[in-house]
């Protein structure tokens, strides 16, 4: 199963628990069950029906620019992270 680690500013939604292993096959499955196991995530992650802005999701150490849409397989790791600007 895919292993989602809980970023530091949301574990308190989790009861301090930083990852867990989902049943998943994309990025929207992850939420939609991190949100039926900790009510209120969703709203931390996303905004409407996409990450929200400022939000990134790594899987395997690279950054997705599919975001919700991103396929998972059994093996991934998958970390929400803040997303990096520069210029």
């Amino acid at each position: 199963m895919p292993r989602v680690f809980i970023p530091p500013l949301i574990r308190p939604l989790t009861g301090g628990t930083e990852d867990v292993e989902l049943d998943a096959t994309s990025v929207r499955e992850v939420v939609d069950q991190l949100e039926a196991r900790y009510p209120g995530i969703r709203d931390r992650l996303c905004k409407g029906d996409a990450l929200k802005p400022g939000l990134a999701v790594a899987v395997n150490g690279n950054v997705s620019s599919l975001g919700l849409l991103h396929k998972v397989r059994e093996d991934c790791e998958i970390h929400f992270l803040p997303s990096i600007g520069g210029g």
